[in-house]
């Protein structure tokens, strides 16, 4: 059992996912960014992006699961799972999805928003629940 796992709600299949070194965190959705958002200093002007899922398609027709066909580009990733407890960790890509040329940032948070996947080259195919992301630390979270 991960030191992670009492951070983690909506963990998939734990033995997998606790296997390593840390937590693996599962794609739910990957969106495509449609139009753009806006960001300001104050934030008066802040305006969301629009987005719309990416499609998702069975390799052969008795598959259970779907997968999607990346292009090179920046999509926006959804996890299976979210955080509890206002614990703070850092999410880092796992090796394998930067060994086959597609990253994202290693972010420090309490809860799990969308996050930024860059696909470079040829694109990646993607399935349905793959690992992407792993937990490797926590905080407590502190008031300032």
């Amino acid at each position: 059992m991960s030191e992670f796992t009492e951070l983690v709600d909506g963990i998939i299949h734990e033995p997998t996912q606790t296997a390593g070194h840390g937590l693996d965190l599962t794609v739910a959705n990957i969106y495509v960014v449609e139009t753009p958002g806006r960001v300001d200093f104050g934030g008066g002007e802040l305006e969301d992006a629009s987005v719309s899922p990416h499609e998702r398609e069975k390799r052969n027709p008795d598959d259970d699961y779907e997968w999607w066909n990346l292009d090179a580009g920046t999509y926006l990733i959804e996890y299976n799972e979210s955080l509890v407890g206002g614990t703070r960790v850092t999410v880092q890509p796992r090796e394998a999805v930067l060994e086959r040329g597609v990253s994202h940032p290693t972010i420090r948070v309490s809860s799990l928003p969308r996050v930024p996947l860059t696909v470079g080259g040829a694109g990646l195919k993607i399935k349905e629940n793959a690992r992407l992301s792993t937990v490797v630390d926590s905080a407590p979270t502190q008031n300032a």
